[in-house]
């Protein structure tokens, strides 16, 4: 009977089931009640603003894809005037193509049913929190169930036309490169219209934050969609296509190309019988089950591997390697739990802090980010370390393959991961239209308890990319290696010149150079799009006030006075396409820049560089925002003044500070560092040849 079936065939199978599971999701949210003629006002003013954006930024990368894409066909993976076989280059581009189109289909597909699952929670609550979790869930499961499905069903496509994971190495580039841009230019939208309604509204007018005065709050509504869905969904899917590519290369010399495929298809059933498994109460705590779900998915991950594994003959060393990543992944996740959870001390001192001003709220807030750095990293090394020595018994080759293995494991669960990630930001929506719709508290007291879980959620999932993204770029590493080492091989080099040319010495002055580089990079990256952040929203804040202003009695709330939302989106809409281009674009240039000048050793002690320093970033940043989130949400529960006091206007500012951090630089990252490292691979064979040094003969 195993003869006769092919293992890696459970990849598509699994895919074709998760789309067909995400689409009887989408059917049990597209049935639910949308609400009052006003849910279904702000709601439809949601959608078109999110579909507008996406229109707009899938336009202008779609000139970037064709470029890009362009190049890749005259260059790779060889000169075309060189090669012996024209097609492989046509074979990459149209892989390439195949991956940002995919990418790009998840993102809208996910912000599709969220500006749909957002009224639809949010009149679920009527009836109470038990109607309104599952909307909001199975909203979130929807994107999930997509992003994988899609991305292993790319895969599989491509692995089964061409045979070869090289071609797959260009899908993955598709997709990382479009997720880059996405994410980027999300962010930025997102958080632009969230700090200008915050520091007008709560911190200027005292007004609540999705009041319908404000003219930023359907700006803010849409930026969810656009950035914590859409983007949020195209950077867990890069990570994830990005940790099969690099274990199946790795695997080419092993015979083991097709285990990463299996495993993969294996997570995808742990992911829909965990999703599966989520049930609330009528007074249930929608975080602990959100939390209880990833576990139970941990757990059916963990029998299916090893059964599959014992059945198809795979050694357990490397099914160990698997679950040594996945429990990382736990560890990164609790992790981001303790310092993010409105329960727990890092949050409860923060808001404490708040009560003295905003410079303690501050100051206690990026401390606490800082601490939360060091068990994730440590982690993420130990899970290398244990899966590198787990499985350098089997032979050489095996060590580093192990560490691919622990990302796989770290990701095989994604689908579950980035429902409960695309619920955050449904349920956030929820609040706002309950609010704006006038609800009622007892509708807004539930909504917020969905969102307070949807804060911590994110923060877990996040922490969890950060994580898979670390030891998937490590793997990504050995790659780019491996590929230099095949260049070099077919270039005629000896084993010794082959040795000194891969070698990743830091006494090497071309390694160090390359690795102080390699360290600016994400600060660099941070920098950019959080300056594009506050450009932007120093714009939407002068017309926020503009409005408040000039419109005669919007302040005063007149019946039938309305803000102008649709110049707010606008505002948020041009300014992200426009800072998102230079920080993605210095990004790819500055990889390849060194890789020309410096040769394979330079650009090697880059991605090392950009890794560490880049990983330490994203941690910080994505848990320090997560913290001051949640202590300004602690104070909005009527502690230490609650409301309007001065530790709430010091909170909302914390908050503030915190947004770009863990919206638009923090989960960026791990999508920079990883787009760095697989344009190095696809670029290795023509950096080992052409480069400055080398030719000058140093």
């Amino acid at each position: 009977m195993l003869e006769m079936f092919e293992p890696w065939l459970i990849a598509p199978i699994a895919a074709l089931i998760s789309i067909l599971a995400g689409l009887y999701f989408y059917r049990y949210v597209d049935k639910q009640d949308s609400g009052t003629e006003r849910m279904k006002e702000i709601s439809d003013a949601i959608k078109e603003g999110s579909k507008a954006f996406l229109k707009r930024e899938y336009t202008i990368l779609a000139i970037f894809v064709l470029v890009v894409g362009t190049l890749i066909g005259i260059f790779l993976p060889s000169p075309i005037w060189t090669s012996a076989n024209p097609l492989d280059n046509i074979t990459l581009t149209l892989s390439y193509f195949f991956g940002a189109f995919l990418s790009a289909l998840a993102g809208y597909v996910g912000m599709d049913i969220a500006t749909k699952a957002n009224t639809k929670a949010a009149y679920a609550a009527r009836d109470g929190l038990n109607k309104a979790f599952p909307v909001g869930f199975r909203g979130g499961a929807v994107m999930g169930l997509a992003v994988v499905g899609f991305s292993l069903l790319g895969i599989s496509i491509v692995y089964f036309i061409t045979g070869d994971a090289g071609a797959v190495l260009g899908f993955s580039f598709g997709a990382s490169a479009l997720a880059l841009f996405a994410k980027a230019g999300g962010g930025i939208f997102t958080k632009t219209a969230d700090i200008a309604a915050d520091l007008v509204g709560k911190v200027e007018l005292g007004i609540p934050e999705d009041d319908p005065r404000n003219p930023a709050v359907i700006a803010d509504n849409v930026g969810d969609n656009v950035g914590d869905v859409a983007g949020m969904g195209a950077d867990l899917a890069d990570s994830y296509i990005a940790s099969i590519v690099a274990v199946m290369i790795l695997g080419t010399a092993l015979g083991l190309v097709e285990i990463a495929l299996v495993f993969a298809g294996l997570g995808i059933f742990a992911s829909i019988l965990g999703a599966a498994t989520l049930r609330i109460g009528a007074k249930g705590n929608p975080g602990k089950s959100l939390n209880m779900g990833t576990y139970v998915t941990c757990i059916i991950f963990g029998i299916l591997t090893l059964i599959a594994s014992y059945y198809i003959g795979y050694d357990l060393r490397l099914w160990g390697a698997s679950i040594v990543g996945l429990a990382a992944g736990v560890v990164i996740g609790t992790t981001s739990d303790f310092f993010t959870s409105e329960s727990k001390s890092p949050v409860l001192n923060t808001a404490e802090a708040s009560k003295t001003g905003t410079a303690t709220n501050i100051i206690t807030g990026f401390s606490y980010g800082l601490q939360s750095v060091f068990p994730p990293l440590i982690g993420i090394g130990v899970a290398a370390v244990v899966a590198y020595y787990l499985c350098e018994p089997l032979g050489s080759g095996y060590a580093v393959f192990g560490i691919g293995m622990a990302a796989i494991g770290m990701l095989s669960i994604v689908g579950l991961i980035i429902s409960n990630d695309a619920y955050g930001p449904i349920v956030d929506n929820s609040r706002g239209i309950a609010e704006q719709a006038g609800l009622g508290d007892e509708v807004i007291r539930i909504t917020d308890e969905l969102d307070a879980a949807g804060n911590t959620a994110k923060a877990i999932t996040k922490g969890f990319a950060i994580g898979a993204a670390g030891l998937t770029v490590i793997a990504l590493l050995a790659t780019f290696q491996s590929e230099a080492i095949a260049a070099l091989v077919e270039a005629g080099k000896s084993q010794a010149e082959i040795a000194t040319l891969v070698n990743f010495n830091l006494l090497n002055p071309k390694v160090m150079l390359g690795a102080f580089v390699g360290i600016a990079m994400p600060a660099l990256f941070s920098a950019m799009v959080m300056l594009g952040v506050g450009r932007n929203a120093e714009r939407m804040i002068k017309e926020v006030r503009r409005q408040f202003k000039e419109i005669p009695g919007l302040k005063e709330g007149k019946e039938g006075v309305k803000p102008d939302y649709a110049r707010c989106v606008d505002i948020a809409t041009t300014g992200a396409l426009r800072e998102l281009l230079p920080a993605s674009t210095v990004t790819l240039g500055v990889t390849l820049a060194v890789g020309f000048i410096g040769g394979a050793q330079a650009l090697g002690g880059c991605l090392a560089g950009a890794i560490f320093s880049g990983l330490l970033l994203a941690l910080l940043m994505s848990n320090a925002g997560g913290l001051w989130d949640n202590a300004k949400k602690y104070i909005e529960t009527g502690v230490h003044g609650g409301k309007g006091s001065d530790a709430h206007k010091a909170a909302v500012v914390g908050d503030t500070v915190g947004d770009p951090f863990k919206d638009t630089a923090g989960p960026s990252l791990n999508t920079m560092i990883t787009v760095m490292s697989l344009v190095a691979s696809l670029f290795a064979a023509l950096i080992v040849q052409y480069n400055l040094l080398g030719m000058l003969g140093l």
